[in-house]
């Protein structure tokens, strides 16, 4: 079956028509019957006129093959080694994976007739696709175990896989599908329908078939799914009453009939429970007349009372599969069905025809106008044009014509028309019914229609009785126009018939009779009031031919079912389903000739005239309305696990949807949705995506994380969490979101010269647009509000200034400069650009530790205390890490290296790589003394990862750290100071860095006796470092025109601290020391730029950025939230001031995971706010302003140890590094 494919039936025969089709096109084995169909996009079902079901599986390139597996199990024993003597307590010789179940051979069948064995048993000889020895068996030491490939000397069982494949032989044919097992008949069907297969995490293929039985019982398909198109058994579901007819959504909405009019409808329905548990009653959309047929679909529901009336039930999702309230539509159908997208097909009252609802959309469910479906036969469009066959009226027949029987089709509505039919029958005249008598033959097979429509000689005209001329409708012929058609009818096309009057409704299609042709006593009526309400579509009929020619092809097919749950249409899509004749006569189109050119230009200009009067005067009257936006929406859906946000914590499975919308402004916006299931009740999450802050990915050893952040969940600590089924599923949600929020900020290109640029414990690196108000004072951004957006490439730190030089350095010390590109990696080529994008990798090192306890029997083993950490761990111990179980840090990572010894590890080791303590944890130094019964020594693997981004490698010399000079972005630098630290402790300057050459040329060597692991600069050429003991340094004598200046002094560390990192503003210096406290360099000034004495600021600090203006960023640890406590969180000291250049308290920003933050490019003075203030002290002046600050940070705290809480064990519900 082709893309997208409609199926019909009428009078037993099925038709199929795709979207890209022009024509109806039978189906095989046309000698079927049918009653009901219900179609998906692979397969279609089917009740036929036997009341048997039947299954057509459309071709596909991927056969149906199941695998069927058997067992073959041996025990040694010391006579006849491995044979099959088992011990009486073992399994089966022969039984499944389990054990529990005997199955040889020969056990096996195949499941119908329609399947087939592609080829005999045969020995698997692979485990867990590994090849193994010759014969395929696999040894353990008893049942069941571990199984190998490999025999060994205690091994006392084997057993070895026997496959054989079956293959689905019925493709594009029906398939007749047994109703139990056994093959007995549960109770004959009447109604059918499928669906199900976009239940919440529905494995592939799987599928929900309901039916309905004559007795008014509903059953439910066991077990159909990608290998088992056929299902398996039927199982009843109880109902309240009895049903008349069923429909089955593709999610989790199904809907019945029951006799009394009255609407079931499903609850319950998921992927454990896909029959539901429970029936609500829903009240026909009519008080006066129930209900008789009821369509669903994803979001909608359709349903048909007993008048022929439409209605839509609105307020339907997964959520509230009842609804709130009907809505009635114009027009009268026999049924209706609603397909994919949510599209509607329906079949009209009136004149039997296929119509399709027009205007269908996510946002207009209902749509806005039903269409008529005008296409030709395939058998149609091999004729030379002539439409006086009997076939082109939609009569279609098999087998043998004759009184109604049980393999003729009958619809619901005619078989409640019996009466009306045979009260019309008996009302024509005796004489009429003599004229058609002699013109019937005697039929008794499909013949009959090629014998009409053969070239026998006919008498040229037809018999038309006065005043039974017929009428045409608006756009028909004339009346004039239709005698002269009549009366040049060609002569082997004309038959005597009389023509039917039917009023202002145009020709109708003549009555069907419910008798055998060749007994025939009444002719057709000479009107009829009704005739879809009393023709019957299970019986022979007689047809006027003569009255066909004023129609086109195809104009009265009368079609008795319709099903388009395989045809994909939306609002986009082109179909060439309407290209029929209109049925506009030759006389119309004559009429509009002559009409002269003069008189057309007067009368467009006078209907355009009228039309801006009365524009202008349906304007006035609501100029106050706000003005209507046509919006296009677009969904994107998947299914994902949820960390949920309430105890017990714990993942979840939901479906998760993207929801994006755009106006003809061109703004887009979006929302995410995230639906639950909590107590057996469905519920939903939704976020803004303009409300989102920033995506990111998060480490996890067993999921495929990330993060979703917001403002108000930043300041919780408790973003939003998800996991994907795999990485690249991942990847490619992040790439489409982080496109999603940057549209809705109107944020694309590359990132601008005052970006801030930060990274996370991942290397992910990411940049944020400072608005003017982030340093405003006193009412500053706050810092939750920031929105950061993904750059490509793998780094450890980033560092930039105003004029757009950006560096980094990777976890391999490798120096990195920014190209000016932005996207690559993650992206997925959304939103990235096509330039300046090149090749990065990254090598980093994993570790784990070997743990060890001191006994006197054995001295240092493996053997530890019940209460001592894991022989194989990690730093903290609490996690068991071995060489086997440690994986790369994600599928990115490949290994490059074995496991071997560190003897690089803080604190010193011994000529082995140990370290020693008294116990675990403690401080451990690399000698042994009399006191230590613990070691431990750090073996390191290292591994590699190769992506994307806008970044080009600087050889040669691996970097630890670097600094760049912080100025205005108006700054008229030629050369830009920018200093480095190599990996082995050495200070460099590189030469010849500007603004067209941001990589440099060259390094120049700056004289240390001894090594450095931290360095900055500052607006004044004051450049700062650390050593590696800890110790301070400044620069003395540097200067644009002396950039390496010229020697080193020693500067006091704060009193038995260590330092690790220093960070130089304009007239500020910041550090940080080896126990996370930050530091201020007080007495600074032009003239002693050494200053004076270090004051404490606050603690749990892990990075420090001090920018050009002297603001303030940290990188912060154990930040407290409303849930838990955050590690590596971006903070931004609030009320920084050139009187006040500590500031006064923190604001709280994204978090955590993060590792780096720079602001050295961001030197936007903020805009002044002058606040009038009472004459007061100096002392309340601060205590005020120090408040302000406070409240405008939001989360910001009223003095420096804001950060300073309890070493408290981090919750590991949170996003942490």
């Amino acid at each position: 079956m082709r893309g997208s494919d409609t199926r019909h039936y009428v009078y037993g025969r099925v038709y199929t028509l795709s979207t890209a089709g022009q024509c109806w096109e039978l189906c095989k084995d046309a000698h079927l019957e049918f009653k009901r169909l219900t179609s998906v996009r692979q397969c279609c079902w089917g009740i036929a006129g036997d009341h048997q079901v039947y299954l057509y599986v459309h071709c596909s390139d991927v056969p149906i093959r199941y695998q069927e597996e058997t067992y073959e199990n041996q025990r040694w024993n010391p006579v006849d080694r491995f044979c099959e003597r088992l011990l009486p307590s073992d399994r089966w010789q022969w039984s499944d994976v389990t054990g529990l179940k005997h199955q040889t051979l020969d056990s096996f069948r195949l499941p119908s007739e329609h399947w087939e064995w592609e080829a005999d048993w045969y020995v698997d000889e692979n485990i867990d696709g590994e090849p193994t020895e010759k014969g395929g068996w696999t040894y353990a030491i008893d049942f069941p175990a571990t199984y190998t490939k490999d025999k060994k000397w205690n091994s006392c069982v084997r057993r070895r896989r026997w496959i054989r494949y079956r293959r689905y032989k019925s493709r594009d044919t029906w398939a007749k599908i047994p109703y139990q097992g056994d093959g007995s008949l549960p109770d004959p069907f009447s109604d059918i329908s499928v669906g199900g297969w976009d239940i919440t995490d529905e494995p592939r293929g799987r599928l929900s078939l309901w039916a309905v039985s004559l007795q008014g019982k509903v059953w439910y398909r066991e077990g159909i799914c990608h290998h088992n198109p056929e299902g398996s058994v039927w199982t009843e579901v109880t109902t309240p009453g009895e049903v008349v007819q069923i429909s089955c959504g593709p999610s989790d909405l199904v809907w019945a009939v029951l006799w009394e009019g009255q609407l079931l409808v499903r609850e319950g329905i998921s992927r454990e429970n896909p029959k539901g548990s429970s029936w609500v009653v829903v009240d026909s959309p009519s008080t006066e007349v129930g209900a008789v047929h009821v369509a669903v679909g994803i979001n909608v529901v359709w349903a048909i009372t007993k008048d022929r009336k439409v209605w839509f039930r609105r307020g339907i999702n997964s959520h509230n599969p009842c609804g709130t309230g009907w809505i009635g539509m114009v027009g009268e159908m026999v049924m209706v069905n609603v397909g994919l997208n949510d599209q509607v097909w329906g079949i009209s009252c009136e004149d039997r025809a296929v119509y399709i609802r027009q205007g269908v959309t996510s946002s207009e469910l209902s749509g806005k106008t039903w269409r008529a479906i005008a296409v030709a036969k395939d058998d149609d469009r091999s004729r030379s044009g002539s439409s006086n066959s009997l076939a082109s009226a939609g009569c279609f027949f098999s087998g043998e014509v004759r009184v109604q029987s049980q393999s003729s089709v009958m619809n619901d509505a005619e078989s409640s028309s019996e009466t009306e039919r045979s009260e019309a029958a008996q009302s024509t005249s005796p004489s009429h019914a003599d004229a058609m008598k002699r013109r019937i033959p005697k039929v008794t097979s499909d013949s009959f229609i090629s014998e009409l429509v053969s070239d026998k000689e006919r008498k040229p005209g037809r018999d038309i009785r006065d005043g039974q001329v017929p009428s045409v409708q608006e756009e028909g012929p004339t009346q004039e126009q239709a005698s002269a058609d009549q009366e040049n009818v060609p002569q082997e096309t004309s038959v005597k018939l009389l023509p039917q009057s039917t009023g202002q409704q145009g020709v109708r299609d003549p009555k069907w009779s419910n008798v055998d042709l060749e007994e025939a006593q009444t002719p057709l009526p000479a009107a009829a009031s009704d005739t879809t309400e009393t023709s019957s579509l299970s019986s022979v009929a007689t047809y006027n031919l003569g009255m066909e020619e004023q129609f086109g092809v195809n104009e009265h097919l009368l079609w008795a079912w319709v099903s388009g749950g395989g045809c994909d249409v939306d609002s986009h899509t082109q179909l060439n389903w309407f290209s029929a004749s209109t049925g506009v006569s030759s006389s119309v189109q004559s009429m509009s000739l002559s009409i002269t050119p003069a008189q057309t230009a007067a009368w467009r200009k006078q209907i355009f005239e009228q039309l801006s009067e009365r524009s202008k005067r349906e304007v006035e009257n609501f100029r106050h309305y706000e003005q209507a936006i046509e919006q296009s929406v677009w969904v994107k859906k998947g299914i994902m696990q949820w960390w949920r946000d309430w105890k017990p914590n714990k993942w979840i499975d939901i479906r998760f949807a993207l929801e994006q919308f755009s106006g003809t402004d061109g703004n887009q916006d979006g929302i995410l949705f995230i639906y639950y299931t909590f107590n057996d009740e469905k519920k939903y999450l939704h976020a803004f995506i303009n409300e989102i802050t920033v995506l990111v990915p998060v480490l996890n050893d067993t999921k495929h994380t990330f993060a979703i952040y917001t403002p108000e969940r930043t300041k919780q600590r408790w973003p939003i969490l998800l996991a994907a089924a795999t990485e690249q599923e991942m990847h490619d949600w992040l790439a489409l979101l982080n496109l999603s929020c940057c549209d809705s900020r109107g944020i694309h290109g590359p990132p601008s010269k005052q970006a801030i640029w930060s990274t996370t414990c991942k290397g992910d690196i990411y940049v944020c647009e400072p608005a003017p108000n982030l340093e405003a004072v006193p009412y500053p951004l706050p810092c939750d509000q920031m929105f950061w957006r993904q750059i490509g490439g793998h780094l450890r730190l980033v560092e930039s200034n105003s004029l757009g030089i950006v560096w980094g350095i990777g976890y391999d010390h490798i120096a990195w400069v920014y190209t000016g590109g932005y996207g690559g990696g993650f992206s997925q080529g959304l939103g990235s650009s096509t330039d300046n994008i090149h090749t990065q990798t990254d090598v980093k090192s994993v570790y784990i530790y070997e743990n060890q306890r001191w006994n006197p029997v054995t001295g240092y083993s493996s053997r530890g205390l019940p209460t001592d950490r894991y022989m194989w761990s990690d730093v903290s111990g609490l996690q068991e890490c071995t060489k086997a179980n440690t994986k790369p840090p994600s599928p990115q990572w490949t290994w490059v290296s074995d496991w071997c010894i560190d003897y690089n590890t803080s604190g010193g080791t011994d000529r082995e790589g140990w370290q020693y303590a008294a116990d675990f944890p403690a401080t451990y130094h690399g000698h042994k003394t009399m006191k230590d019964f613990v070691r431990r020594r750090r073996w390191a693997r290292k591994c590699k990862i190769t992506t994307t981004g806008p970044w080009l490698e600087v050889p040669p010399i691996a970097l630890w750290d670097l600094t760049i000079l912080p100025c205005s972005s108006q700054s008229s630098v030629e050369e830009v100071s920018l200093w480095g630290i190599s990996n082995k402790g050495d200070v460099l300057c590189r030469i010849g860095v500007t603004q067209q050459s941001p990589a440099g040329t060259s390094w120049l060597h700056i004289g240390t006796d001894q090594p450095f692991k931290s360095i900055s600069i500052g607006g004044g050429y004051q450049v700062w470092a650390i050593a590696r003991d800890g110790s301070t340094f400044y620069r003395g004598s540097v200067s644009a025109q002396n950039p390496a200046g010229d020697c080193w002094y020693h500067i006091p560390s704060p009193p038995r601290q260590k330092l690790k990192q220093v960070s130089v503003g304009r007239t500020s210096v910041y550090v940080v020391d080896e126990n996370s406290n930050l530091w201020y360099r007080q007495g600074l000034t032009p003239s002693y730029p050494q200053g004076t004495s270090w004051e404490h600021i606050s603690n749990n600090v892990r990075r420090v950025s001090v920018g050009p203006l002297d603001q303030v960023w940290i990188i912060a640890d154990k930040v407290q939230g409303s849930h838990s406590l955050s590690c590596g969180t971006v903070c931004h000291r609030v009320g920084v001031q050139p009187m006040e250049p500590k500031g006064q308290s923190w604001d709280y920003g994204i978090g955590g995971g993060w590792e780096h933050i720079t602001v050295r490019g961001n030197s936007q003075e903020a805009p002044r706010i002058v606040i009038p203030m009472p004459a007061e002290s100096t002392l309340e002046k601060k205590g005020s302003v120090a408040e302000e600050g406070g409240g405008a940070g939001g989360r910001a705290a009223s003095d420096s140890s804001v950060l300073g809480i309890k070493d408290e064990e981090l919750n590991g519900n949170a996003v942490s590094c």
